[in-house]
């Protein structure tokens, strides 16, 4: 492990097992530095950028038991340059079934689903005593579906930013019909995870041992979650799909629309965000260009597979 955040993370761990920690290796993650060692796990991130490992540490001591790795200590780490912030978790046995579950074979997919929403079912049952539901509460521009509204106003504002074309009249026509179908806006009932993918899930011999990255947790409707489980399922999606429907006694032309109500608002947010960047489109964009496609022009939410 190298780097100064790597060393850092050596430094927390060490103070907060009163001991070496061994060997650690650095983990994949989108928003924070994670390194891993036998029996710990630390995030840390600049203490200047985005607060989210703060929503995180703040529920963790509050959530259903079992569900995610216990908190061991978290706070602000300056033995170096920049000061970070950190949270330390146990670490629980299992590994990531992984984005789109590569290499998970059906069966295993159908039981881990069926594990996961019976995990989800205790979230969104939950209810948080005052603290906790203060900070789901706490506003977050989480680029879901909020309202018909909102999604009709971001999907003008794309329009406008999109000055080189890349999203064709007949993708916003089909956005615009996806919004005028949706419900006038989401509920706020229910705690929801609402970054539930498979890359943030372990599993160990066939049994989901963990939800992880609680920092998009927020009062939302049960679809919230649904959605990320079903979408990042991979070639196992209908399966997910299926299990779902079943679980929740929700008709599964429902669940589709609920669905696709919110990965488009999610894909609407993501390319708005990308177009304000100068330059050339990013990796990331041409990935949420080519998604949009593919709801659109490809109704992948109402293409059976498999």
């Amino acid at each position: 492990m190298s780097g100064e955040c790597g060393r850092q993370a050596r430094e927390i761990a060490a103070a907060v097992l009163g001991r070496d920690p061994g060997p650690m290796a650095a983990a994949d993650s989108d928003s924070h530095h994670v390194y891993v060692g036998s029996d710990i796990v630390v995030k840390v991130i600049d203490a200047a950028r985005h607060p989210r490992l703060d929503r995180e540490v703040a529920l963790a001591p509050h959530l259903p038991v079992g569900l995610t790795a216990p908190l061991l200590a978290s706070g602000r780490w300056q033995a170096g340059t920049p000061e970070v912030r950190y949270a330390c978790y146990a670490r629980v046995r299992g590994t990531t079934p992984g984005m789109g579950m590569p290499g998970v074979d059906g069966a295993t997919a159908r039981l881990l689903a069926e594990q996961a929403v019976q995990r989800l079912g205790e979230l969104h049952r939950w209810v948080p005593a005052s603290q906790a539901g203060q900070t789901l509460r706490e506003p977050l521009d989480h680029g879901g579906f909020v309202s018909r509204a909102a999604l009709l106003a971001d999907i003008d504002d794309l329009a406008d930013l999109d000055r080189d074309g890349l999203v064709s009249a007949r993708l916003l026509s089909g956005l615009t019909a996806i919004a005028e179908r949706a419900p006038l806006r989401a509920r706020v009932t229910a705690p929801v995870h609402a970054d539930c993918h498979w890359g943030n899930w372990l599993a160990c011999d066939g049994s989901v041992t963990a939800l992880l990255d609680f920092e998009w947790a927020r009062f939302g409707e049960p679809a919230d979650d649904w959605f990320f489980l079903i979408r990042f399922s991979g070639q196992h999606r209908e399966a997910v799909l299926d299990v779902i429907a079943r679980a929740t006694a929700t008709a599964e032309e429902t669940l589709r629309a609920e669905c696709e109500v919110r990965e488009a608002s999610h894909l609407v947010s993501d390319i708005r965000i990308g177009l304000k960047r100068p330059g050339a489109p990013s990796p990331a964009t041409v990935d949420r260009l080519n998604a949009l496609d593919d709801l659109i022009i490809g109704r992948s939410w109402w293409r059976r597979t498999g």
